[in-house]
């Protein structure tokens, strides 16, 4: 059987529907550079560390914490911090694929 016939995964027929309708939608495949790529990767690294070092922290807090309300408090103040950190980091990764 060719290798053009053979069964398709389900990753591969969804990614094929994608691109297709990228297309209809006039979207443009571009290519990213090697700058680009290495862009992407220290801003990867730079905010999984940041991450990784709210967690640390975020679990310190924790031990010390007094009573429900104030872990109550600490857990609200991390998922902030992680969704502004995240948020952050992807307003950065579309200025870097851009540039």
């Amino acid at each position: 059987m060719p290798e053009d016939e053979a069964p398709k995964s389900a990753y591969e027929i969804i990614l094929e529907r994608l691109q297709k309708k990228d297309r209809e939608d006039g979207v443009e495949e571009r290519l990213l550079t090697a700058k680009q790529k290495d862009r992407i990767a220290e801003l990867r690294r730079v905010y999984e560390a940041k991450l990784a070092e709210r967690e640390i922290l975020h679990q310190s807090s924790r031990r010390t914490a007094p009573d429900l309300e104030t872990l109550e408090r600490l857990e609200q103040e991390y998922q902030r911090d992680r969704e502004r950190i995240a948020s952050e980091r992807d307003r950065k990764l579309d200025e870097a694929r851009k540039d």
